[in-house]
């Protein structure tokens, strides 16, 4: 088991990422809410939030306050316990800031939700007849994760191996056993209480995007090293004003 605690990107140039703080304290609040809601309310939120594949193919009727299909950008804000909530924010955390860094603080908003939606429809289209609902942001941060692999492979990840080891290993090592880890899941049908398509979908998608979204002349899948930051950032930013990304 490999936690990711701390990154050292040559790249990073922003301090404030205003979007992934504030996608963090969002899921933070609702998750206290769930925590501090009666049964009732509690049921009444995954009814209306979370994603269940067999209503939203019209197989079950919920009389939730939303259309279902609206719960494929909604479900990414529950979270099933404290373990699930700790895991997606700490990934969040270590890598929302530096990928809202290479997109724009706009861009990233909407990659972000568009990688949730796709890890939720990528579990719906795996089990359509579903009961079970579907919570967390993990589609998300997926993307996030896919994102953070094609554009800073070289950064530093210090992680805890076995849970308290501390290991500084780079993020290509990090990012791409996990990335694979989750498709051996999908192909090799592991079960489980974990959505293994839903990482899947977040991670493809996000894969398509990133090319899309960089700011311009940042590279995919360059090489950075520390002495090398300072050139690369002149690069990004002439660019920037030169294409007004900024």
């Amino acid at each position: 088991m490999v936690i990711p605690i701390y990154d050292n990107d040559p790249l990073d140039r922003n301090p404030y990422a205003f979007v992934t703080w504030s996608l963090i304290a969002l899921n933070i609040v609702v998750f206290f809410i769930q925590l501090g809601a009666s049964a009732d309310t509690e049921i009444a939120m995954v009814r209306d939030f979370a994603l269940i594949p067999a209503a939203v193919t019209g197989k079950l009727t919920l009389g939730g306050e939303l259309p279902p299909i609206w719960s494929a950008f909604t479900y990414m804000f529950l979270h099933g316990g404290w373990s699930h909530i700790i895991g997606n924010m700490l990934f969040l955390w270590v890598y929302g800031d530096n990928i809202e860094d290479a997109f724009g603080s706009v861009r990233f908003f909407f990659f972000y939700m568009v990688c949730g939606a796709a890890g939720g429809i990528a579990h719906l289209l795996s089990a359509p007849d579903s009961l079970t609902p579907l919570v967390g942001a993990s589609g998300a941060v997926s993307g996030v994760v896919a994102a953070y692999l094609m554009l800073r492979p070289c950064a530093k990840i210090t992680v805890l191996l076995f849970g308290f080891i501390p290991l500084g290993l780079g993020s290509a090592w990090v990012l791409g056993f996990w990335a694979l880890a989750q498709v051996w899941n999908v192909l090799s049908a592991a079960g489980g209480d974990t959505a293994w398509w839903a990482h899947v979908g977040g991670l493809l998608v996000g894969a398509a995007l990133t090319p899309l979204l960089r700011r311009p002349d940042l590279l995919l899948f360059e090489c950075i090293r520390p002495g090398d930051a300072i050139a690369v950032r002149q690069r990004i930013s002439a660019a920037d004003q030169r294409w007004g990304s900024r």
